[in-house]
This record gives structure tokens, sequence and C-alpha cells, in this order.
């Protein structure tokens, strides 16, 4: 997690219009950024190459794929966030955005197969949750700074007991969904507030991209908890 200045909650108007500007170019890369992910998926499945990519990635651990899939989300939002260049930020968004279709295709391609409707299911529950949080955050203009060490050691924690549960053959279930749920909610709250409060203004891909990768932490796990509940 990054540290940024101070909260900005009391500015003359040019500095909150200015403000304004920054979190509709963070919301609208968001917007990208999902679009672009929905894309590449169609993209993948409509050719069949999703069929080979996720018989190849199944025939690995699964838990690895998990791990793959916070690691990988921890190595580019750190990347964006350190990176003063916004061309090295833009490159370091597309390359997650792909990263993550890729990660994501063999949970879908399961979705797909034995759970049928569970993605349109899961879509909609990440966009009510991922939105009542935002709108939350927004509404209250509450700084949730406080979130950062919960969030360093959850996720900690969470890479451990998957790491451990791949190499000892404990099974994830449910109550680990719907942990990592919880976590992915906290993260949203706490990239928010900071898109509201703390980012810096040409920071606005980074942004937009840690709140991206909320996003997608809540919806895998919300998918994974939906079809647990289906089989």
């Amino acid at each position: 997690m990054a540290s940024f200045p101070g909260n900005n909650t009391s500015l003359p108007s040019t500095a909150l219009d200015s403000r304004s500007v920054f979190i509709t170019r963070t919301y609208s890369h968001v917007v990208g950024g999902i679009l672009g992910f929905v894309l590449i998926e169609l993209a993948l499945f409509e050719s069949g190459v999703a069929t080979d990519i996720a018989r190849f990635m199944l025939g690995f651990n699964w838990l690895w794929i998990m791990g793959a899939f916070m690691l990988t989300g921890w190595l580019a939002t750190r990347t964006a966030q350190t990176s003063t260049s916004i061309g090295m930020q833009y490159f370091a968004y597309a390359m997650y955005v792909i990263a993550e279709a890729l990660i994501f295709v063999p949970l879908l391609f399961i979705a797909n197969m034995k759970a049928p409707g569970a993605i349109d299911s899961a879509t909609l529950v990440t966009c009510l949750g991922a939105g009542g949080l935002m709108f939350v955050a927004h509404r209250t203009r509450k700084d949730f700074t406080f979130l950062r060490a919960i969030l360093m050691w959850g996720g900690v924690l969470a890479l451990i007991a998957i790491i451990g549960g791949a190499v000892f053959g404990l099974q994830m279930g449910t109550w680990f969904s719907v942990l990592m749920i919880g976590f992915a909610g906290a993260a949203v709250l706490y990239d928010t507030s900071n898109v509201i409060h703390r980012y810096p203004e040409d920071r606005y891909v980074s942004a937009a991209m840690q709140l991206f990768a909320s996003i997608a932490l809540m919806f895998w796990y919300v998918l994974r908890l939906i079809m647990g509940s289906r089989n």
C-alpha cells in the first residue's frame, strides 16, 4: 500500500475543481480497465483459446493460480504507484489488465461449465457491493487510512494461507472466500478514500489501477463463493 500526502478536505474552489477532474479521470480509467478486461475475455472465449489456456493452467494446483492472482496485483500496482512516468503507469495498467484476464480464464471456464448463470450473478453482486462501498466513501467523506495496516497484514496472511494450502494440500473453502470478500470490500473503501483525499493528481492511472485491482479481487471471490454454493 502506498503512502500519500495529507488530507485535502479543506481546499479552495479551484483546488476542489482540480480534484473533481482527477476523480473523474480516475473513474473513467477504472471503467476503461473493466471494459478492456471484458473484451479480452470475450476474444479468448469466442476464439476458443480460453479452453487451451484453462486446461493448461488447471494442470497446476488451483491454489497456485490464486496466489499468482494476488501477487500479480501487488507487483503491478506497486509499479504504477512508484512510477512518475504517465507512460509507465499506462503500461503497467495495460499489462495488469491482460494478466488478470489470463488468470481469470480457468475460473470463468469452470463457471461456464459447471455453474451456469454464476458469472452474471457474481457480476451483479460485485457491482452492487463495490458501488455501494464507493458511494459510502463519497457520501461520508470519511478518511479510511486506518485500513492500510489491516489490508497490509491481511494480504500477507492471505498469501501465506494460499501458499500453505498449496504446499500441504489444504482446501480453501467457503469461509476463506467470505473473508476475502470482506478484505476486498475494505480495499475498495481504502482505495476510494485515497482517490477522494490523498492520491497525487498526476497519478490518476495508478489510482484507477488500484481500484480496479480491488474490484477484480471482490469479483474473483464472489464468483468462487457462488460457484461453491451451486455445487
